[in-house]
């Protein structure tokens, strides 16, 4: 736990202690766990997860094969606002690369990473199923349709 306890408040460690012991107790325990975890501390570093592993007996492989699998977990800590660029094949021809080639561009960044200031972590991630609104760019789970490279400014300038 010393690793953790410079990364993470003594009420966060605490709070983690008790999400494992209470959710571990259940059958089919590991996302619900997980989810709750991100919840509480917003990533789930490998750190983490070998504790979920010491704590619950879950192999250690498979918690970082869950975490790593899902596009909703995370290792890395987010920026204040997440930006998801769909990659999906709609989404992708109708402009949705030349998208994201502009914020990594605009804002210095590549796909998984967020920028210095803290301000935006950009995802390129796959189909949310709204093709007919295509290229649709997701910005802290608020979704904008028929996005273009010449409106994104303005739409990512509302986020400080």
């Amino acid at each position: 736990m010393s690793n953790i306890s410079t990364m993470f408040s003594k009420a966060q460690i605490e709070k983690l202690e008790e999400i494992i012991l209470i959710e571990s107790k259940k059958p089919g325990c590991l996302i619900p766990l997980l989810e709750k975890v991100q919840a509480l501390l917003g990533y789930i570093p490998v750190s983490v997860q070998n504790i979920i592993s010491e704590k619950t007996g879950i192999a250690s492989n498979k918690i970082y094969g869950v975490v790593s699998f899902y596009s909703f977990f995370t290792m890395n800590p987010r920026a204040r606002h997440r930006i998801q660029v769909c990659y999906g094949t709609a989404c992708y021809v109708k402009g949705g690369k030349e998208i994201g080639e502009k914020i990594e561009k605009d804002y210095g960044i590549k796909a998984g990473e967020s920028t210095q200031d803290g301000r935006f972590t950009y995802e390129n991630t796959r189909c949310f199923g709204t093709c007919g609104l295509a290229p649709v760019v997701v910005i802290d789970g608020k979704v904008y349709g028929k996005v273009s490279v010449d409106n994104i400014d303005e739409i990512l300038s509302q986020y400080e």
